[in-house]
C-alpha cells in the first residue's frame, strides 16, 4: 500500500501556470509607461466615524504619477482642509477625525486621478458613509398573554443602522433564548412561535441589536408573555361559578398549518447574480409543522442549496439566472398543509467577459482594446481617454472606437494614453484602466542567469524564459554551447518562452540557452536542468498480528538519489505518533513496545526530499490472549437410512433417520434430486421441511429417474449430503409447457431471427422433443406460416421487408403429442442505420461547466428500427487562456428515446468545444450532424497552488506563490488578508491588499515584531474569486530590547530602589498594628458616632464582630462612593427596575460590547484602552459584564 507524489512535477506545472499568466509584454518598472491603479478602496466604504477615515489610491508609472481626488464630481483641494492630508509618494488620503473631525462632514463620492506625461488612470467612485447605530425608540410593552396552543409573534423592530444590525434574542441572564422548530427568529428578527406552550410564560424576552462597525450592542425593553393552560383556565373558572353552572374551556385544539410570514398565497423576490438567495417560510399550527422545499418544474441546484433554521430558511448561495424561478414552501403537519410561492428573478449587476487588457506597441503596430461585459439588464459601454469622455478627448488619427472595441493602428509615441472602459446598468458599474503604450526596446531576458532547475526523473521540467522588447521578440532554444536548436515532439515551446520537457530524463540534464531577437538587436541566457532518481521504499512496512503486551516492528527501507537528503516521518492513522517512550524510531524501522489496544491502527512511513516524497502503509492488529476453551458447537451429522415409498406417476413419499445435531438443534432439513436420465451428477434443489419432519411428500415429474438426498441445518451451518436414496423412473407424457422467452428480432435488414429458450430434458417429459415455429405478418391479413424443428433454440426466416411486425408462436411437442397451444408475441424483422441527421442543433450555455444542446427529432420512417435515442459527440478544441489546441478526446452522452436536448456537464470552464448530434437504433448510429461550435464563460480558479512565507525579520515577511492549478479564465488579481494572533490565540483585525496577477512574491513591511500572523490567500478571475489557503508565519523578536528588559532587572539602582519599598510597606504596617493596639478612632469609627448606624454593635455571639472596630476593608467600603450607573445601592439590594433599562446602566468598567459570538466583553476589537476603575466593586451584585463573558 504505497502511494507516490512527485513534488517536482507539480511544482512545475504550476510554475508554467503563473507563467502563462505574465504577459511577456508587461512593461519592466524601470522603462516608460502610463499610470496603472494598483490599490483603492472599495466602492462602498462604510467607516467607523470614531476613527481616522484612510481612502486608498496607489497607482505605478515611469515617471511616477502625480495624484489629485474630486469629491462629489468636483475638485477636492486638499490644501484648504486642515483635517485632509495625502500620504507621501501616494495618492491614499487621510482624513483625521479623531482630533476633532466630524466623518459626517466627510459624506459623499470620492474619485482618484493618477496621471504621468503618458496618460491618467482614475480609480472607482468611492461612496463614503460613516456607520450608524442609533438608539432604540422608547416604546410601551403589554404584556402578551396568549392560550396554550396559538401562534405568536415578538416584534423585534430594530433600529436603522449603517450597516443594518445583527439580531438575537437573549434573557435577563444574558443567555440565548433555545430556539426549536417550534420557536424560531426570522430574517427580519422577530421572534416566532408555531405554538406556545406552558414553558413559555417569562418576562424577559429582550431582543438585542448588534451593530458591528461601531462596536455597540442596543437593547430593546424586555417583553412579557403570559401563556395560560387549560388545566388552570379550568380551575379559574370552577372557582368563580356555582355547581349548577355549566363550565370549562375548550382543550387545546390542533390547528392544521397556517403562514405567519410570508402572508398571501404568492409572493416575489429579486436577487442579484453572485449573491446569496434567502428564502423564508414560518407556519403556525399545532402539531408543529414541519416545511419543506421545491422548485416548481426544476430542481434545487445541487452542492449550493442549504436549509436553515429548521428548514425554515432555504438558503442558495452564488445565485446566476438559472436559479429564477418559481419556489414553494410546504407547511404540513398531520391535520393537513398550507403553501406559499415565491417567485424569484435574478437580475446582474455588470460582469466581465473580457476586460480591457494593456497594450503595448512598438511605433507602426496596430492593436485593439476590447471591453466585453454582461449583465441584466444588459449593461452600457462608454469608453474615456485619460479620464475624459472619448467623445470630447483630443483627437488621434490612429484610434478609431467602434462600441466595446478601440482600433488602432499606424501607432506612434504620441498614442500612449490610458483609456478607460465604463459598464453600467441599475444594478452596478465596472470600470476598467488598460493603458497603451508605444515604446521601441530591443529584447531583454527577466529570468536570472544560470539558474538551476532540479526535477525527478520522468516528470515533466519547465524552464523559464521570462522576456521582454517592443516589438514581441521571438524566442530560440538550444541544448549546450554549440548546440542546434531545439525541435520535435519532445519539447514543447510556450507563448511566454518557456521550454517544457514533458517527460525529462537522465541525459536531459545539462546547459540550455534562451535566445530572444527582434528587429532592435538580440540577447540570450542560460540556465541549467539537473534530473534526480526517484525515492523509493524497496521494503515497505507489512500487516501485523500482535498479541496484547507483545513487541512488533515495522520497516521501511528507502533508496533515494545520492544528491538528495530524504527525512523519514512515521504517522499513525494520519496524525502524529503518540508521545511515549515505547515508540522507537529507527533509521529504518519503527519498533512498539509492551503494545496495546490503543496501539491498533494504520501506520505510514513518509519518506520526503525537496523534490518528491513516497509513502507506504501497514495495518496492526492487537488481539487479546486465547481464551479458555468453550463448549464445541458444530454441524450436524448427515441424515441416513432414506427411504422411498408411496411410489405413483407423478409422487413418491420419502423418509431418513436425522444424524446426530452436536450441541445445536436442527432447524430444518434440505430435499434435493438427482435426474440421472438427463443431467447424472448434477443435484438440484427441491424442497425444505422443519427440522422436526423426517418424512414429506414429493411431486414428481414425468420421464425423469430421480434420486434424493437429505442435507440437515443448524445455527452452525449445514451437514455433509446423505447418501442417495434409491432410483425412481417416471412415466413419458406430453409437454406441460412450452418454450419461454419468444422473441422476434431481426439480424440483417432482410430477415427475422425467431428464437426462445428451449426446454430441459426434465422438461421434455418424454422422448423426441421438436419445436413447431410459426409466423406471419402483423396487419396483413394473411396466414400463419409454420415449420417443426429439431430440438434447437433459433429460426431464421429470409426474404422479409426491412422492420416490419410479425406475429410469432413456437409450440412444443415429443413421441406422445402437442403441449398446449402457445401464446403470440409481436417480434420485428431487421433494421438498418438511420438515414438522416438531427436538424436545428443549438447549444446554449448555462455556466461556466454545464451547457444545453437542443436538435429537432428525425422522421420516425427514417429511423428503419426501434429508436433508441440520440447520442451526442463533443470534443475540447482547446483552451481561450493557452491558446494552444490539444490531443482531441471526444466524450458521447446517449440520451434514452424520443428526447429533444440534453445536458453537457463536466464542462472546462473558458474553453472552445465542438458537438454533433446522430440518432441511434438497434442496428448503430444514423448520419453526424454539422460540427457545432461553442465556448464556455470563464469561471472562478482553483487555489493558489502553494503559499510560502520566508525571510522573516523584525517587521518584514516575504510571500511567495504558485498560481492556481487551474485557473479556469484569465487571473485577474490575487487577494491576500492577514491579521495578528496574540498569545491567547485572538485574532487581530483583517488587512486586505489586492495584488496583480503577474505577481509571484510579495515583501510585506512594517509589521510588529515577534508577533504571529496569519494569512489568507486566493485567485481571481473575473467571475470572482476562488478558495483560499491560509498559512501562518512569525517576525523576528527584537533580541536588544529584550536584552535590555534583562539587564534592568539586575542593575543596583533599581536592587535598592525596591529595598527602600519594601521598607517603606514594613514601617506603615507596624504605625498601624501600633495603632490599633491604643484603640485609635479610623474615619469610620467617627462616622459611626455621627450617624449612629444601628448595625454597629458590640460583639455578639451570632455576628462575631468586634464592637466598635472594623477592618480596613470594609471602612473603605463604607467610604467609597457609590459608582454613577452602580447597581447595587447602599442598603446591598437589588433593585429590580434596574435590570430592565439600557446596558449602558451596567457601569462605566465595561464599554458595553459584545464578541462576535454575542458574548459581553470589555474591549471589542482591541484598539480602545479600558477606562480605569474607580475601586472595588461589591461582591454581592451580579456583574453583566462577567454574565456576558460567560455568554457563548
Amino acid at each position: 500500500m504505497m502511494k507516490k507524489k512527485i513534488i517536482s512535477a507539480s511544482k512545475a506545472s504550476l510554475v508554467l501556470l503563473l507563467c502563462q499568466m505574465l504577459s511577456a509584454l508587461d512593461v519592466p518598472l524601470d522603462l516608460s509607461q502610463p499610470p496603472t491603479i494598483t490599490q483603492q478602496s472599495p466602492k462602498d466604504y462604510i467607516v467607523d466615524p470614531r476613527e481616522n477615515i484612510v481612502i486608498q489610491c496607489e497607482a505605478k508609472g515611469k515617471p511616477p504619477p502625480s495624484f489629485s481626488w474630486t469629491r462629489n464630481g468636483t475638485h477636492f483641494d486638499i490644501d484648504k482642509d486642515a483635517q485632509v492630508t495625502m500620504k507621501p509618494n501616494s495618492g491614499t488620503l487621510v482624513i483625521n477625525i479623531m482630533n476633532g473631525g466630524k466623518a459626517e462632514a466627510y459624506e459623499g463620492v470620492y474619485q482618484c486621478t493618477a496621471r504621468n506625461e503618458r496618460g491618467a488612470a482614475i480609480s472607482n467612485n468611492i461612496v463614503i458613509r460613516p456607520s450608524r447605530s442609533p438608539l432604540w425608540t422608547k416604546e410601551k410593552l403589554e404584556p402578551n398573554q396568549v392560550r396554550e396552543g396559538d401562534s405568536l409573534v415578538l416584534h423585534c423592530r430594530p433600529p436603522v443602522g449603517l450597516p443594518p444590525p445583527i439580531i438575537f434574542w437573549m434573557d435577563n441572564a444574558f443567555q440565548r433564548l433555545p430556539q426549536s422548530e417550534r420557536v424560531s427568529q426570522g430574517l427580519n428578527g422577530d421572534l416566532y412561535f408555531s405554538n406556545v406552550q406552558p414553558e413559555d410564560t417569562r418576562e424577559d424576552y429582550i431582543c438585542y441589536a448588534r451593530f458591528n462597525h461601531t462596536q455597540t450592542i442596543q437593547q430593546k425593553q424586555p417583553i412579557s408573555v403570559k401563556v395560560f393552560s387549560m388545566d388552570s383556565l379550568n380551575d379559574t373558572i370552577a372557582a368563580n361559578l356555582s355547581d349548577t353552572d355549566i363550565y370549562g374551556a375548550k382543550p387545546v385544539t390542533e390547528r392544521q398549518p397556517v403562514l405567519l410570514t410570508p402572508t398571501g398565497s404568492t409572493s416575489t423576490k429579486v436577487e442579484l447574480r453572485g449573491n446569496v438567495l434567502l428564502l423564508e417560510c414560518i407556519a403556525a399550527g399545532l402539531p408543529t409543522p414541519v416545511i419543506r422545499w421545491i422548485k416548481e418544474g426544476g430542481e434545487l441546484p445541487a452542492n449550493r442549496t442549504f436549509f436553515e433554521n429548521f428548514k425554515k430558511t432555504l438558503k442558495i448561495v452564488d445565485v446566476s439566472e438559472a436559479d429564477s424561478g418559481n419556489y414553494k414552501c410546504i407547511a404540513r403537519n398531520t391535520l393537513g398543509s398550507a403553501h406559499h410561492v415565491i417567485s424569484v428573478t435574478v437580475k446582474a449587476a455588470p460582469y466581465w467577459i473580457t476586460a480591457p487588457r494593456n497594450l503595448v506597441l512598438s511605433p507602426g503596430e496596430d492593436g485593439t482594446l476590447i471591453c466585453r461585459a454582461n449583465g441584466n439588464p444588459k449593461p452600457d459601454i462608454s469608453w474615456l481617454a485619460n479620464g475624459v469622455p472619448i467623445a470630447i478627448a483630443p483627437e488621434d488619427p490612429s484610434r478609431k472606437v467602434d462600441g466595446d472595441t478601440i482600433i488602432f493602428s499606424q501607432v506612434q509615441e504620441r498614442s500612449s494614453a490610458v483609456y478607460q472602459c465604463n459598464a453600467s446598468n441599475e444594478y452596478g458599474y465596472l470600470l476598467a484602466n488598460a493603458f497603451v503604450n508605444v515604446l521601441a526596446e530591443p529584447p531583454r531576458i527577466l529570468t536570472a542567469a544560470n539558474k538551476l532547475y532540479q526535477v525527478i526523473a520522468d516528470s515533466p521540467a519547465l524552464l523559464d524564459c521570462a522576456y521582454f522588447g517592443s516589438p514581441k521578440p521571438e524566442i530560440e532554444w538550444f541544448k549546450g554551447v554549440k548546440g542546434s536548436i531545439l525541435r520535435g515532439n519532445e519539447y514543447v515551446f510556450h507563448d511566454n518562452g518557456t521550454l517544457e520537457i514533458p517527460v525529462a530524463q537522465k541525459d536531459s540534464s545539462g546547459t540550455y540557452t534562451c535566445v530572444a531577437r527582434n528587429e532592435l538587436g538580440k540577447i540570450q541566457n542560460e540556465v541549467q536542468l539537473e534530473v534526480k532518481d526517484p525515492t523509493m521504499i524497496i521494503k515497505q512496512p507489512e500487516y501485523k498480528v500482535i498479541q496484547r503486551y507483545g513487541q512488533v516492528s515495522f520497516e521501511c527501507i528507502i533508496k533515494h538519489d545520492s544528491t538528495l537528503l530524504p527525512t523519514v516521518i512515521w504517522l499513525k492513522d494520519n496524525g502524529e505518533l503518540p508521545g511515549d517512550e515505547r515508540f522507537l524510531v529507527g533509521k529504518d524501522n519503527l519498533t512498539i513496545m509492551n503494545v496495546t489496544d490503543k496501539d491498533d491502527g494504520t501506520y505510514t512511513c513518509i519518506v520526503n526530499t525537496t523534490l518528491d516524497s513516497v509513502s507506504a502503509s501497514a495495518v496492526l492488529t492487537v488481539v487479546a490472549a486465547p481464551p479458555t476453551p468453550a463448549i464445541i458447537y458444530a454441524r450436524p451429522n448427515p441424515p441416513f437410512d432414506l427411504e422411498l415409498t408411496g411410489q405413483l406417476e407423478r409422487s413418491v413419499e420419502l423418509s431418513w433417520v436425522p444424524g446426530d445435531e452436536n450441541n445445536s438443534p436442527i432447524t430444518n432439513f434440505v430435499i434435493e434430486y438427482e435426474d440421472g436420465l438427463h443431467e447424472p451428477g448434477v443435484w438440484h434443489h427441491q424442497t425444505e421441511v422443519p427440522g422436526t419432519q423426517t418424512t414429506v411428500q414429493l411431486k414428481l415429474s414425468p420421464y425423469v429417474n430421480y434420486s434424493f438426498r437429505v442435507i440437515a441445518v443448524n445455527e452452525i451451518g449445514r451437514s455433509q449430503p446423505s447418501e442417495p436414496s434409491e432410483q425412481y423412473l417416471t412415466k413419458s407424457a406430453n409437454p406441460d409447457e412450452n418454450p419461454p422467452n419468444v422473441q422476434g428480432i431481426g439480424s440483417e435488414p432482410d430477415n427475422l431471427v425467431i428464437t426462445w429458450e428451449s426446454l430441459t430434458g426434465f422438461q421434455s417429459n418424454g422422448p423426441g422433443l421438436q419445436y413447431k415455429v410459426s409466423w406471419r405478418q402483423k396487419d396483413v391479413d394473411d396466414e400463419w406460416t409454420s415449420v417443426i424443428v429439431a430440438n434447437v433454440s433459433k429460426y431464421i426466416v429470409s426474404g422479409t421487408p426491412t422492420f416490419v411486425p410479425y406475429e410469432i408462436k413456437v409450440q412444443a411437442l415429443n413421441d406422445l403429442g402437442y403441449a398446449p397451444e402457445p401464446s403470440e408475441v409481436i417480434g420485428h424483422s431487421g433494421e438498418d442505420l438511420p438515414m438522416v441527421a438531427p436538424g436545428n442543433v443549438q447549444v446554449h450555455v448555462i455556466n461556466s461547466t454545464l451547457a444545453k444542446v437542443h436538435w429537432d427529432t428525425v422522421p420516425l420512417k427514417t429511423v428503419r428500427g426501434h429508436l433508441q435515442g440520440y447520442k451526442v459527440y463533443y470534443w475540447k478544441v482547446q483552451s481561450l487562456s493557452r491558446r494552444s489546441k490539444r490531443h482531441v478526446e471526444k466524450k458521447i452522452l446517449t440520451f434514452r428515446g424520443n428526447k429533444t436536448f440534453g445536458m453537457l456537464p463536466g464542462l472546462e470552464p473558458y474553453s472552445s468545444y465542438k458537438l454533433n448530434v446522430r440518432v441511434v437504433n438497434g442496428k448503430g448510429e444514423g448520419p453526424a450532424s454539422p460540427d457545432k461550435v461553442f465556448k464556455t464563460p470563464e469561471g472562478v480558479p482553483s487555489s493558489p497552488s502553494f503559499l510560502k512565507i520566508t525571510n522573516p525579520t523584525l517587521d518584514s515577511l516575504t510571500l511567495e506563490w504558485g498560481s492556481p492549478t487551474h485557473p479556469n479564465g484569465v487571473l485577474t488579481s490575487y487577494i491576500l488578508k492577514f491579521q495578528p494572533i496574540n498569545n491567547t490565540h485572538e485574532l487581530g483585525p483583517l488587512v486586505e491588499i489586492r495584488i496583480p496577477a503577474n505577481e509571484s512574491s510579495l515583501i510585506l513591511k512594517n509589521l510588529n515584531y515577534s508577533t504571529r500572523y496569519k494569512f489568507y490567500f486566493n485567485a481571481q478571475t473575473s467571475v470572482g474569486s476562488g478558495s483560499q489557503i491560509t498559512e501562518e508565519a512569525v517576525t523576528i523578536m527584537d533580541e536588544a530590547m529584550a536584552s535590555r528588559q534583562v539587564d534592568i532587572a539586575t542593575q543596583g539602582w533599581f536592587i535598592g530602589l525596591m529595598c527602600a519599598v519594601a521598607l517603606l510597606i514594613l514601617i506603615l504596617l507596624i504605625v498601624c498594628f501600633i495603632r490599633r493596639n491604643k484603640g485609635g478612632k479610623y474615619p469610620v469609627k467617627e462616622k459611626e458616632d455621627a450617624h449612629a448606624d444601628p448595625e454597629i454593635q458590640p460583639m455578639k455571639e451570632d455576628d462575631g464582630t468586634f464592637g466598635e472596630y472594623r477592618s480596613l476593608e470594609s471602612d473603605a467600603e463604607d467610604h467609597k462612593p457609590l459608582k454613577k450607573g452602580s447597581r447595587t445601592p447602599s442598603d446591598r439590594t437589588v433593585k429590580k427596575e434596574d435590570s430592565d433599562d439600557s446596558l449602558v446602566d451596567y457601569g462605566e468598567g465595561v464599554n458595553g460590547q459584545f464578541n462576535e459570538d454575542g458574548s459581553f466583553i470589555g474591549q471589542y476589537s482591541g484598539k480602545k484602552e479600558k477606562e480605569p476603575a474607580e475601586g472595588n466593586e461589591s461582591s454581592e451584585a451580579p456583574s453583566p459584564v462577567n454574565a456576558m463573558n460567560s455568554f457563548v
